[in-house]
Protein backbone atom coordinates (compact mmCIF):
# COMPACT_ATOMS: atom_id res chain seq x y z
CA UNK A 1 0.00 0.00 0.00
CA UNK A 2 1.21 3.11 -1.14
CA UNK A 3 0.37 6.91 0.45
CA UNK A 4 2.05 9.71 -1.35
CA UNK A 5 1.72 12.73 0.61
CA UNK A 6 2.42 16.20 -0.88
CA UNK A 7 2.01 19.63 0.89
CA UNK A 8 -2.00 19.90 0.48
CA UNK A 9 -2.48 15.95 0.13
CA UNK A 10 -2.25 12.84 -0.04
CA UNK A 11 -2.96 10.17 -2.90
CA UNK A 12 -3.99 6.98 -1.77
CA UNK A 13 -2.90 3.78 -4.24
CA UNK A 14 -2.45 -0.23 -4.12
CA UNK A 15 0.61 -0.96 -6.10
CA UNK A 16 0.12 -4.63 -6.31
CA UNK A 17 -3.34 -4.62 -6.80
CA UNK A 18 -3.07 -1.45 -9.58
CA UNK A 19 -0.06 -3.79 -11.01
CA UNK A 20 -2.28 -6.81 -11.26
CA UNK A 21 -5.12 -5.62 -13.05
CA UNK A 22 -3.42 -3.23 -15.65
CA UNK A 23 -1.01 -6.82 -16.53
CA UNK A 24 -4.43 -8.55 -16.64
CA UNK A 25 -6.07 -5.62 -18.48
CA UNK A 26 -3.49 -5.74 -21.28
CA UNK A 27 -3.65 -9.36 -21.46
CA UNK A 28 -7.41 -9.20 -22.05
CA UNK A 29 -6.55 -6.85 -24.82
CA UNK A 30 -4.12 -9.48 -26.50
CA UNK A 31 -6.34 -12.45 -26.24
CA UNK A 32 -9.08 -10.34 -27.48
CA UNK A 33 -7.46 -9.52 -31.28
CA UNK A 34 -6.80 -13.52 -31.50
CA UNK A 35 -10.51 -14.46 -30.04
CA UNK A 36 -12.22 -11.46 -32.80
CA UNK A 37 -10.00 -13.05 -35.44
CA UNK A 38 -7.60 -9.73 -35.90
CA UNK A 39 -10.81 -7.20 -35.21
CA UNK A 40 -8.72 -3.96 -34.27
CA UNK A 41 -12.07 -1.93 -34.00
CA UNK A 42 -12.94 -4.21 -31.35
CA UNK A 43 -9.62 -4.25 -29.58
CA UNK A 44 -9.43 -0.24 -29.44
CA UNK A 45 -12.82 0.28 -28.39
CA UNK A 46 -12.35 -2.04 -25.58
CA UNK A 47 -8.76 -0.40 -25.15
CA UNK A 48 -10.46 2.98 -24.78
CA UNK A 49 -12.13 0.99 -21.94
CA UNK A 50 -9.44 0.06 -19.95
CA UNK A 51 -7.41 3.26 -20.36
CA UNK A 52 -10.96 5.21 -18.68
CA UNK A 53 -11.11 2.56 -16.41
CA UNK A 54 -7.67 2.54 -14.90
CA UNK A 55 -7.90 6.34 -14.73
CA UNK A 56 -11.57 5.81 -12.74
CA UNK A 57 -10.58 2.96 -10.50
CA UNK A 58 -7.70 5.61 -9.60
CA UNK A 59 -10.08 8.11 -9.06
CA UNK A 60 -12.75 5.90 -6.53
CA UNK A 61 -9.59 5.05 -4.87
CA UNK A 62 -9.06 8.57 -3.32
CA UNK A 63 -12.01 9.53 -1.59
CA UNK A 64 -12.45 8.39 2.18
CA UNK A 65 -14.54 5.55 2.65
CA UNK A 66 -17.19 7.47 4.93
CA UNK A 67 -18.04 9.24 1.18
CA UNK A 68 -19.12 5.78 -0.03
CA UNK A 69 -21.44 4.90 3.38
CA UNK A 70 -23.27 8.22 3.03
CA UNK A 71 -23.74 7.67 -0.80
CA UNK A 72 -24.82 4.30 -0.75
CA UNK A 73 -28.44 3.87 -0.38
CA UNK A 74 -28.67 6.70 -3.64
CA UNK A 75 -26.32 4.56 -5.37
CA UNK A 76 -28.79 1.49 -4.82
CA UNK A 77 -31.61 3.54 -5.79
CA UNK A 78 -30.36 4.91 -8.82
CA UNK A 79 -28.80 1.63 -9.82
CA UNK A 80 -32.35 0.07 -9.55
CA UNK A 81 -34.05 3.10 -11.06
CA UNK A 82 -31.93 2.72 -14.27
CA UNK A 83 -32.68 -1.12 -14.51
CA UNK A 84 -36.67 -0.32 -14.71
CA UNK A 85 -35.90 2.27 -16.97
CA UNK A 86 -34.09 -0.76 -19.35
CA UNK A 87 -37.03 -2.98 -18.65
CA UNK A 88 -39.34 -0.63 -20.17
CA UNK A 89 -38.03 1.89 -22.49
CA UNK A 90 -34.66 -0.32 -23.65
CA UNK A 91 -34.55 -2.06 -27.05
CA UNK A 92 -35.16 -5.96 -26.95
CA UNK A 93 -31.81 -7.92 -28.24
CA UNK A 94 -32.33 -11.50 -28.41
CA UNK A 95 -35.48 -11.46 -26.51
CA UNK A 96 -33.58 -9.42 -23.91
CA UNK A 97 -33.65 -5.88 -22.18
CA UNK A 98 -30.70 -5.42 -20.25
CA UNK A 99 -29.08 -2.31 -22.22
CA UNK A 100 -29.70 1.28 -21.84
CA UNK A 101 -28.44 3.06 -25.48
CA UNK A 102 -26.04 6.13 -24.29
CA UNK A 103 -24.67 6.90 -27.51
CA UNK A 104 -21.45 6.71 -27.00
CA UNK A 105 -21.71 3.08 -25.48
CA UNK A 106 -24.69 0.96 -24.28
CA UNK A 107 -24.86 0.54 -20.45
CA UNK A 108 -25.78 -2.75 -18.53
CA UNK A 109 -27.15 -1.13 -15.28
CA UNK A 110 -27.37 -4.61 -13.77
CA UNK A 111 -23.44 -4.18 -13.39
CA UNK A 112 -24.02 -1.70 -11.02
CA UNK A 113 -26.27 -3.00 -9.34
CA UNK A 114 -23.72 -5.80 -7.82
CA UNK A 115 -21.72 -3.00 -6.91
CA UNK A 116 -24.28 -1.10 -5.12
CA UNK A 117 -26.51 -3.58 -3.21
CA UNK A 118 -22.89 -5.02 -1.09
CA UNK A 119 -21.47 -1.56 0.00
CA UNK A 120 -25.74 -0.41 0.81
CA UNK A 121 -25.97 -3.80 2.82
CA UNK A 122 -22.74 -3.34 4.26
CA UNK A 123 -23.53 0.33 5.80
CA UNK A 124 -26.66 -1.05 7.25
CA UNK A 125 -25.36 -3.72 8.81
CA UNK A 126 -22.04 -2.91 9.91
CA UNK A 127 -23.22 -1.22 13.15
CA UNK A 128 -25.61 -3.89 14.17
CA UNK A 129 -24.33 -6.83 16.62
CA UNK A 130 -23.53 -10.13 16.01
CA UNK A 131 -25.45 -12.36 14.86
CA UNK A 132 -28.03 -9.89 13.07
CA UNK A 133 -31.39 -10.61 14.40
CA UNK A 134 -34.37 -11.62 12.18
CA UNK A 135 -36.16 -8.26 11.90
CA UNK A 136 -32.52 -6.96 9.79
CA UNK A 137 -31.87 -10.21 8.51
CA UNK A 138 -35.61 -10.31 6.81
CA UNK A 139 -35.08 -6.46 5.52
CA UNK A 140 -31.62 -7.43 3.67
CA UNK A 141 -33.55 -10.34 2.60
CA UNK A 142 -35.86 -8.14 1.34
CA UNK A 143 -33.66 -5.90 -0.76
CA UNK A 144 -31.95 -8.94 -2.67
CA UNK A 145 -34.95 -10.26 -3.41
CA UNK A 146 -36.43 -6.82 -5.22
CA UNK A 147 -32.70 -6.62 -6.59
CA UNK A 148 -32.96 -9.92 -7.87
CA UNK A 149 -36.23 -10.05 -9.25
CA UNK A 150 -35.92 -6.88 -11.21
CA UNK A 151 -32.75 -7.94 -12.83
CA UNK A 152 -33.92 -11.67 -13.70
CA UNK A 153 -37.24 -10.05 -15.01
CA UNK A 154 -35.25 -8.96 -17.86
CA UNK A 155 -34.57 -11.47 -18.42
CA UNK A 156 -30.54 -11.87 -17.05
CA UNK A 157 -30.17 -14.84 -14.82
CA UNK A 158 -26.15 -15.15 -14.60
CA UNK A 159 -26.11 -11.28 -13.47
CA UNK A 160 -28.98 -11.95 -10.49
CA UNK A 161 -28.04 -14.65 -9.53
CA UNK A 162 -24.14 -12.87 -8.91
CA UNK A 163 -26.39 -9.80 -7.90
CA UNK A 164 -28.06 -12.41 -4.94
CA UNK A 165 -24.49 -13.77 -3.86
CA UNK A 166 -23.32 -10.63 -3.25
CA UNK A 167 -26.20 -9.69 -0.88
CA UNK A 168 -25.87 -12.81 1.07
CA UNK A 169 -21.88 -12.84 0.92
CA UNK A 170 -22.60 -9.25 3.38
CA UNK A 171 -25.09 -11.13 5.42
CA UNK A 172 -23.14 -14.11 5.91
CA UNK A 173 -19.63 -12.04 6.62
CA UNK A 174 -22.05 -9.81 9.00
CA UNK A 175 -23.17 -12.43 11.51
CA UNK A 176 -26.09 -14.66 9.85
CA UNK A 177 -26.73 -17.40 12.08
CA UNK A 178 -26.07 -21.22 10.86
CA UNK A 179 -29.54 -21.74 11.75
CA UNK A 180 -31.27 -19.45 9.48
CA UNK A 181 -28.49 -21.01 6.72
CA UNK A 182 -29.18 -24.00 7.12
CA UNK A 183 -33.05 -23.48 7.46
CA UNK A 184 -33.26 -21.19 3.95
CA UNK A 185 -31.00 -24.00 2.03
CA UNK A 186 -33.52 -26.79 3.36
CA UNK A 187 -36.51 -24.15 2.13
CA UNK A 188 -34.90 -23.49 -1.20
CA UNK A 189 -34.32 -27.03 -1.92
CA UNK A 190 -38.44 -28.30 -1.31
CA UNK A 191 -39.42 -25.05 -3.46
CA UNK A 192 -37.00 -26.12 -6.39
CA UNK A 193 -39.92 -27.34 -8.36
CA UNK A 194 -42.23 -24.84 -7.66
CA UNK A 195 -39.49 -22.37 -9.14
CA UNK A 196 -38.73 -24.20 -11.96
CA UNK A 197 -42.22 -24.02 -13.01
CA UNK A 198 -42.68 -20.38 -12.48
CA UNK A 199 -39.36 -18.47 -12.27
CA UNK A 200 -37.11 -20.65 -14.47
CA UNK A 201 -37.30 -19.11 -18.38
CA UNK A 202 -37.79 -21.96 -20.96
CA UNK A 203 -34.34 -21.12 -22.77
CA UNK A 204 -33.24 -21.33 -19.28
CA UNK A 205 -34.84 -24.63 -18.52
CA UNK A 206 -32.69 -25.59 -21.62
CA UNK A 207 -29.55 -25.13 -20.63
CA UNK A 208 -30.34 -26.97 -17.81
CA UNK A 209 -31.25 -29.94 -19.51
CA UNK A 210 -28.40 -29.29 -22.20
CA UNK A 211 -25.90 -29.14 -19.09
CA UNK A 212 -27.13 -32.35 -17.24
CA UNK A 213 -27.05 -34.45 -21.11
CA UNK A 214 -24.86 -32.40 -23.79
CA UNK A 215 -24.40 -35.30 -25.68
CA UNK A 216 -28.42 -35.14 -26.19
CA UNK A 217 -28.64 -32.56 -28.75
CA UNK A 218 -24.71 -31.73 -29.98
CA UNK A 219 -25.74 -29.95 -32.79
CA UNK A 220 -28.45 -27.83 -31.14
CA UNK A 221 -28.12 -26.65 -27.21
CA UNK A 222 -25.19 -28.79 -26.33
CA UNK A 223 -22.95 -27.64 -29.47
CA UNK A 224 -21.78 -24.57 -27.33
CA UNK A 225 -20.57 -26.47 -24.57
CA UNK A 226 -19.29 -29.22 -26.95
CA UNK A 227 -17.10 -26.97 -28.36
CA UNK A 228 -15.39 -25.62 -25.57
CA UNK A 229 -14.82 -28.55 -24.31
CA UNK A 230 -13.25 -29.49 -27.57
CA UNK A 231 -11.03 -26.34 -27.77
CA UNK A 232 -9.91 -26.64 -24.32
CA UNK A 233 -8.90 -30.52 -24.39
CA UNK A 234 -7.19 -29.86 -27.48
CA UNK A 235 -4.39 -26.97 -26.46
CA UNK A 236 -2.89 -30.09 -24.50
CA UNK A 237 0.31 -28.50 -22.55
CA UNK A 238 1.52 -25.45 -24.78
CA UNK A 239 -1.52 -24.60 -26.92
CA UNK A 240 -1.62 -24.70 -30.82
CA UNK A 241 -0.26 -21.08 -30.84
CA UNK A 242 -1.10 -17.51 -30.82
CA UNK A 243 -4.43 -17.06 -33.49
CA UNK A 244 -3.74 -20.87 -34.83
CA UNK A 245 -6.57 -22.04 -32.63
CA UNK A 246 -8.83 -23.87 -34.82
CA UNK A 247 -12.39 -23.92 -32.85
CA UNK A 248 -12.24 -20.32 -32.81
CA UNK A 249 -10.69 -19.18 -36.21
CA UNK A 250 -12.73 -22.17 -38.00
CA UNK A 251 -16.01 -20.57 -36.29
CA UNK A 252 -16.69 -23.68 -34.42
CA UNK A 253 -16.61 -22.08 -31.23
CA UNK A 254 -19.34 -19.49 -30.15
CA UNK A 255 -19.03 -16.10 -28.43
CA UNK A 256 -15.48 -16.10 -28.30
CA UNK A 257 -14.76 -12.71 -27.69
CA UNK A 258 -17.16 -12.77 -24.88
CA UNK A 259 -18.54 -16.34 -22.39
CA UNK A 260 -16.21 -18.53 -24.12
CA UNK A 261 -13.08 -16.69 -24.68
CA UNK A 262 -11.43 -18.40 -22.00
CA UNK A 263 -11.83 -21.47 -24.31
CA UNK A 264 -9.55 -19.60 -26.80
CA UNK A 265 -7.04 -19.08 -24.56
CA UNK A 266 -7.15 -22.56 -23.57
CA UNK A 267 -6.65 -24.00 -27.42
CA UNK A 268 -3.79 -21.49 -27.80
CA UNK A 269 -1.66 -21.36 -24.90
CA UNK A 270 -2.53 -24.48 -23.59
CA UNK A 271 -2.09 -25.80 -19.50
CA UNK A 272 0.84 -23.58 -19.56
CA UNK A 273 -0.78 -20.11 -20.42
CA UNK A 274 -4.06 -21.07 -18.45
CA UNK A 275 -1.91 -21.51 -15.20
CA UNK A 276 -0.34 -17.98 -15.51
CA UNK A 277 -3.73 -16.51 -16.16
CA UNK A 278 -5.19 -18.24 -13.15
CA UNK A 279 -2.17 -17.13 -11.16
CA UNK A 280 -2.90 -13.66 -11.62
CA UNK A 281 -5.94 -13.99 -10.49
CA UNK A 282 -5.59 -15.86 -7.53
CA UNK A 283 -2.61 -13.23 -6.54
CA UNK A 284 -5.81 -10.50 -7.03
CA UNK A 285 -8.22 -12.54 -4.86
CA UNK A 286 -5.30 -12.98 -2.13
CA UNK A 287 -4.40 -9.21 -1.99
CA UNK A 288 -8.49 -8.35 -1.60
CA UNK A 289 -8.59 -11.26 1.58
CA UNK A 290 -5.39 -9.24 2.93
CA UNK A 291 -7.09 -5.90 2.81
CA UNK A 292 -10.24 -6.75 3.99
CA UNK A 293 -8.50 -8.35 7.04
CA UNK A 294 -6.47 -5.29 7.46
CA UNK A 295 -9.48 -2.31 6.98
CA UNK A 296 -9.81 -0.02 9.02
CA UNK A 297 -13.52 -0.71 10.60
CA UNK A 298 -16.55 -3.36 9.57
CA UNK A 299 -17.97 -1.43 7.23
CA UNK A 300 -14.59 -1.67 4.93
CA UNK A 301 -14.32 -5.11 5.74
CA UNK A 302 -17.81 -6.25 4.56
CA UNK A 303 -17.37 -3.91 1.43
CA UNK A 304 -13.93 -5.31 0.09
CA UNK A 305 -15.23 -9.18 1.41
CA UNK A 306 -18.69 -8.61 -0.50
CA UNK A 307 -17.08 -6.89 -3.62
CA UNK A 308 -14.08 -9.38 -4.06
CA UNK A 309 -16.21 -12.31 -3.58
CA UNK A 310 -18.59 -10.73 -6.30
CA UNK A 311 -15.31 -10.71 -8.54
CA UNK A 312 -14.18 -14.50 -7.70
CA UNK A 313 -17.69 -15.80 -8.42
CA UNK A 314 -17.89 -13.97 -12.17
CA UNK A 315 -14.99 -15.90 -12.28
CA UNK A 316 -16.32 -18.90 -11.22
CA UNK A 317 -19.21 -18.87 -13.27
CA UNK A 318 -17.79 -18.42 -16.00
CA UNK A 319 -14.84 -21.03 -15.71
CA UNK A 320 -17.37 -23.20 -14.74
CA UNK A 321 -19.92 -22.47 -17.37
CA UNK A 322 -17.00 -22.57 -20.70
CA UNK A 323 -16.20 -25.95 -18.98
CA UNK A 324 -19.31 -28.37 -18.44
CA UNK A 325 -19.23 -28.04 -14.66
CA UNK A 326 -22.50 -25.29 -14.52
CA UNK A 327 -25.00 -24.65 -16.95
CA UNK A 328 -24.15 -21.94 -19.57
CA UNK A 329 -25.52 -18.79 -17.98
CA UNK A 330 -24.01 -15.98 -20.21
CA UNK A 331 -21.38 -14.30 -18.17
CA UNK A 332 -18.13 -12.65 -18.96
CA UNK A 333 -14.49 -13.37 -18.28
CA UNK A 334 -13.36 -10.39 -15.73
CA UNK A 335 -10.97 -7.81 -17.39
CA UNK A 336 -10.79 -9.85 -20.49
CA UNK A 337 -13.75 -10.62 -22.15
CA UNK A 338 -15.21 -7.72 -24.78
CA UNK A 339 -17.78 -5.12 -22.78
CA UNK A 340 -17.69 -1.98 -21.41
CA UNK A 341 -20.47 -2.46 -18.62
CA UNK A 342 -18.53 -5.38 -17.01
CA UNK A 343 -15.24 -3.88 -17.59
CA UNK A 344 -16.14 -0.82 -15.93
CA UNK A 345 -17.99 -1.87 -12.92
CA UNK A 346 -14.90 -4.21 -12.13
CA UNK A 347 -12.64 -1.08 -12.57
CA UNK A 348 -15.42 1.09 -10.05
CA UNK A 349 -15.09 -2.14 -7.71
CA UNK A 350 -11.48 -2.23 -7.33
CA UNK A 351 -11.15 1.60 -6.79
CA UNK A 352 -13.40 1.48 -4.14
CA UNK A 353 -11.98 -1.52 -2.63
CA UNK A 354 -8.61 0.35 -2.65
CA UNK A 355 -10.15 3.17 -0.86
CA UNK A 356 -11.38 1.33 1.99
CA UNK A 357 -8.13 -0.63 2.26
CA UNK A 358 -5.91 2.10 2.00
CA UNK A 359 -7.72 5.12 4.12
CA UNK A 360 -6.55 4.76 7.87
CA UNK A 361 -7.81 6.64 10.20
CA UNK A 362 -5.89 9.25 12.24
CA UNK A 363 -5.21 7.19 15.54
CA UNK A 364 -3.94 4.36 13.46
CA UNK A 365 -1.90 6.28 10.96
Amino acid sequence: MKQASFKRFSIYFDQHLFIAITLLSVMGLFFLFSASQGNMTTVIKQAVFVVFGLCLMFALSQPDPDIYKILSLSFLIASLALVVITIIFAKEINGAKRWLDLGVFTLQPSELVKIALPIYLASYLFEKPIPIDIKNTFKSLIIIGTCFLLIASQPDLGTSLVVSMAGVYILFFAGLSWKFIGSSFLIFLISLPFLWNNFVQPFQQQRIQTFLDPSADPFGSGWNITQSKIAIGSGGISGKGYTDGSQSHLDFLPETETDFIFAVIAEEFGFIGVCVLLTLYLFILLRCIYLAFNARDRFCRLSIGGLSLIFASTLFINLGMVTGLIPVVGMPLPFISKGGSSLLSFYIAFGIIISMASHKKLMQR
